[in-house]
């Protein structure tokens, strides 16, 4: 008998994998969470039903929401990630040896216990003594912080159930207080491509634009996810993304990357003309 894991990236288009077994079957205080072998993706991590990262093509993911505002600011030392239960954002940041500090906000332990054990490939940094666990709401925890941040990266679930308070305009004011003056917010921003995610996207970037002095949005291709084109937000009160981009400072680190470059930076600011159009919508 075969083993298949279905995504649902809508209600009418599944995406499916062949799995080998299932290594993790566990009900939290806040979700389900499965880990399976995989024959094409290796190990993925699902919440809820619904796929949060591969083994095959996570590296895409963490190095872009993560090098994308190291590589424009020139002095990042005290970050904080408001998700990232996998350990991959964190497996990135600790890659720089200027950063001091990393303040990490999981929601849900149980998620971080797991990673650790069955996908070391994302957690393998989370014992790292520059990182300090907070397992708590992140709205909650960003509400009491001010200028503490150079960095702010919200690596968080989809928009419902835990990670909904994520996206709304009250967060993200609370991230722009908690930034110093010259701080950079990231965020995961969905998909643009199929409508049941878009809405999500122009709801976002409206409340991140209405905060912040400069906003605007950056892509690349994760296979795994809903339609294989995705974004992240990139708000700043004072760095312009490839205007201030440091790239012999950046390149000079000859950090181990699989995805991102400096060229790359460039060009994923310059957007398809459905995403524009869908952005302006909002404006």
């Amino acid at each position: 008998m075969e083993l298949w894991y279905t995504d649902q990236h809508t209600k009418e288009v599944r995406f499916s994998m062949k799995s080998k077994k299932q290594l993790v079957s566990h009900v939290s205080e806040l979700q389900q969470i499965d880990i399976l072998e995989t024959y094409e993706y290796g190990r993925i991590l699902v919440l809820d039903g619904e796929l949060m990262i591969t083994e095959k093509d996570e590296f895409i993911y963490h190095e872009m929401i993560t090098h994308v505002p190291m590589a424009v600011h020139p002095n990042v030392k005290n970050v904080l990630v408001i998700g990232a239960g996998d350990g991959g954002t964190i497996r990135e940041l600790t890659k720089y040896d200027s950063i001091e500090n990393i303040d990490m906000v999981e929601v849900d332990k149980d998620v971080v216990t797991l990673c650790m054990q069955y996908m070391p490939f994302t957690a393998c940094k989370l014992n790292d003594p520059r990182v300090h666990m907070y397992f708590e709401e992140g709205l909650r925890f960003v509400r009491s912080k001010q200028d503490q941040y150079d960095l702010i990266i919200v690596d968080c679930a989809d928009p419902f159930g835990p990670a909904e308070g994520l996206f709304t305009r009250e967060f993200y004011g609370n991230c722009f207080k908690a930034l110093h003056e010259d701080g950079i917010l990231i965020n995961q921003h969905e998909s643009p491509f199929y409508n049941e995610h878009s809405k999500t996207v122009q709801k976002a970037h409206k409340h991140i634009t209405s905060v912040f002095p400069l906003s605007t949005v950056y892509q690349c291709h994760i296979p795994s996810y809903p339609s294989g084109h995705w974004l992240f937000g990139f708000a700043s009160k004072k760095y312009d993304p490839i205007r201030d981009l440091n790239e012999e400072m950046w390149n000079a680190l000859q950090l181990s990357v699989r995805y991102y470059n400096t060229d790359l930076h460039k060009g994923c600011f310059y957007l398809p003309n459905y995403v524009k159009e869908l952005l302006h919508g909002n404006e």
